[in-house]
């Protein structure tokens, strides 16, 4: 089950543009509670306990506990607006859900068991198609991240979503297809060109490489450049 983490927010009382200004102006970060058929709520976020959250890796698949005045809800963050010059968070949308309420999220793969993958240990190249999979479920059911084991696969192998164990409830947005998720590529073989044959030079029998002559018929060897003059 997803975690729930618990987060003390100020209230606000008024919305618009001004008021966001004056919230940011305060040192706080604006934010509002809507959904579940619910009159929405505008709120303020301490900025560094916000920060560190975005910097999880699991923001948007994480459910909140908001304590606001005497009030707690249970929120899903949707949306983050961002300052298009300091990336600094500008505003955050939360909704609220029912027992009934399913989300599409992006939830990562993380793959395991490289080791026991004979066309990985051949030489093989992993080569990851989605490093995330798009999920419709409960906010209650959503997993931080997928699985994807690579035990016993090939190479020329592909892995696709049908193959990956998803929790009960969860299921891929994408289901007219069994989309890959990663396949196990042949390794790929640089072959060094022989210096040689870039000069158009071939040994000879004994495995020399004859002398390049000049335009004059010397060898290079034998060009002035090659004794003392007196």
């Amino acid at each position: 089950m997803v975690e729930t983490t618990s987060v003390v927010a100020e209230l606000r009382d008024r919305a618009g543009k001004g008021a966001a200004r004056a919230t940011r102006r305060a040192g706080r970060v604006p934010a509002v509670i809507y959904g579940n058929k619910q009159d929405p709520v505008m709120i303020s976020l301490e900025p560094i306990q916000l920060t560190k959250e975005l910097g999880s890796g699991y923001f948007y698949t994480r459910i909140y506990e908001i304590e606001a005045g005497d009030k707690k809800e249970r929120v899903l963050p949707r949306d983050v607006q961002f300052h298009p010059v300091t990336d600094v968070p500008m505003h955050v949308d939360f909704m609220r859900f029912g027992p009934k309420t399913k989300f599409d999220v992006e939830v990562s793969v993380e793959f395991i068991n490289e080791e026991e993958c004979p066309g990985l240990k051949q030489g093989g190249v992993l080569n990851i198609v989605r490093h995330s999979v798009d999920l419709r479920c409960s906010p209650d059911a959503i997993p931080e991240s997928i699985t994807a084991d690579l035990t016993g696969y090939e190479i020329g192998d592909s892995l696709h979503i049908s193959e990956i164990t998803l929790p009960e409830g969860v299921t891929p947005t994408i289901t007219d297809r069994d989309f890959t998720v990663a396949t196990i590529a042949a390794p790929t073989v640089v072959v060094d060109e022989d210096p040689t044959e870039e000069d158009g030079l071939m040994p000879d029998e004994d495995g020399n490489i004859p002398e390049v002559e000049g335009e004059d018929g010397e060898s290079e060897d034998d060009s002035e450049g090659g004794e003392d003059k007196e």
